[in-house]
């Protein structure tokens, strides 16, 4: 079908049927000094064989590096019936409007989505998507605000283990409506955030504690200790999850005693391709106490007159996107498209398939500290386990270290000098179930010649 359907024929009986003359009658209350005579800068239509060229082009500058860049966007093997799957026309071009009950075969999608993130989370709802990770930090505070009738500061404590651009995000999304975004520092020597530190807030209002497992630095953080802390001075718990570790480790809804009240976290690991820097998608469950305060779409799972299974939105209200700041959230669509993905890959692969990445990816990761720590002028900079990122510390500056690994084609790591200075020489790595044995030792050897010439005043 046409990009524009209508014939001339049916643009003439349109304008008849409304009585003007031309298009340009329907657009005459814009003045002729503001409509524009044709797109400068815009180069001639081309075809669909050109245009491919010109983007396999485009495509081929990038290379494709050996990666070990982590720090929220994560390169998993994707099976290709994900993406066959997710484009057919049925969901790529589908769209829940208001009228959602036309849309049921998306819905149903959604509904299965959100089952799969209660399930991951141990929670007992999720809505049907958030805009991102970071983003939806942001939301889960306001959340907690709303549901948590026994404080009244708006005082959200945010360990540094949390991701930077997390924490910057919560503060663009929610600083300015009251709440209160206050860093707590880590235990420089472990990489976790540090109990001592939470203690000058013991005798505080606190409205939430954000938990982050495993936190940025690839470390598990004590969460049991830190959801009781929170819960004995009536404090949410907000937790921010990989969703592909919970496939391994205690999910947030068993946290404690009481477990996590809210879970939040960023969808790209789950069958989302990097694709330059998005898009991505971030997820939210709750407890089912806090399901009215939770913002975004639900869809619900019901009986129609004749017995049969039907799937509609549910527990928002309309007026929902006209109320401003009085409403609930001003989050009134979501990514259906990388849900959609996501939903085929955790099918695809299934609880046990999703362990397996996971496994592979602690096992990988062991092996490229093991490799690490052979190395001259770098040291693994905390102990014990990691997810599937480490800290390491470099006798020399790692920028010109990560600049030689890519001239050697090989993205090497984050540097972390900026956002924790008190680390020193630290590069943040990670290695998924995508690297092979072979690239882990290829990545040491380049790391070796690297730290070597850089620290010798080679450039």
């Amino acid at each position: 079908m046409a990009f524009i359907p209508h014939t001339e024929t049916d643009v003439r009986e349109m304008l008849q049927a409304i009585g003007v003359d031309s298009i340009d009658q329907l657009f005459d209350e814009i003045p002729q000094a503001l409509r524009v005579d044709g797109l400068k800068g815009v180069p001639e239509a081309v075809g669909e064989m050109e245009i491919t060229r010109i983007m396999h082009q485009r495509a081929a500058r990038d290379g494709e590096p050996l990666t070990f860049i982590g720090a929220g966007a994560y390169e998993h093997h994707i099976p290709a019936a994900v993406w066959e799957i997710a484009t057919r026309g049925e969901f790529y071009s589908a769209y829940t409007p208001y009228q959602a009950e036309a849309s049921q075969g998306t819905l149903q999608l959604i509904y299965e989505f959100q089952t799969m993130m209660a399930s991951l989370t141990g929670l007992d709802v999720s809505n049907a998507s958030m805009y991102d990770g970071a983003s939806a930090l942001g939301e889960a505070a306001l959340m907690a605000v709303r549901a948590n009738r026994k404080s009244r500061s708006g005082k959200i404590l945010m360990p540094r283990t949390l991701h930077p651009l997390y924490r910057k995000v919560a503060r663009a999304v929610a600083g300015n409506q009251g709440l209160e975004f206050i860093e707590v520092d880590y235990d420089h020597a472990n990489g976790t955030l540090d109990l001592k530190a939470l203690e000058a807030y013991a005798d505080e209002d606190v409205t939430a504690l954000v938990i982050p497992q495993p936190n940025f630095l690839g470390r598990f953080e004590d969460v049991d200790a830190l959801t009781d802390w929170a819960h004995a001075r009536d404090a949410q718990v907000i937790a921010v999850v990989n969703p592909t570790s919970l496939a391994l480790i205690k999910p947030p809804g068993e946290w404690g005693e009481k477990g996590a009240d809210i879970a939040c976290g960023e969808g790209q690991p789950l069958g989302i391709p990097m694709s330059s820097g998005g898009p991505f998608f971030g997820f939210m469950t709750c407890r089912q106490s806090w399901v009215r305060q939770m913002p975004g779409r639900i869809v619900g799972r019901t009986t129609d007159m004749d017995g049969r299974t039907g799937y509609t939105l549910t527990l928002q209200a309309r007026e929902q996107h006209i109320r401003r700041s009085k409403a609930t959230s001003n989050i009134c669509t979501n990514q259906g498209l990388m849900v959609t993905g996501a939903t085929i890959y955790m099918s695809l692969l299934g609880a046990e398939g999703l362990a397996g990445v996971a496994t592979a990816c602690m096992n990988n990761t062991a092996r490229m500290v093991e490799v690490m720590s052979s190395v001259d002028g770098v040291e693994v900079a905390f102990a014990g386990g990691q997810f599937h990122e480490a800290v390491l510390k470099l006798d020399c500056p790692v920028a010109p270290v990560l600049e030689r690994l890519a001239a050697e084609d090989i993205a090497g790591g984050l540097d972390l000098s900026a956002e924790y200075p008190e680390l020193g020489n630290a590069l943040l790595v990670c290695a998924t179930e995508t690297k092979s044995g072979d690239d882990i030792v290829r990545f040491g050897k380049a790391m070796a010649d690297a730290v070597a010439a850089v620290a010798g005043g080679k450039r």
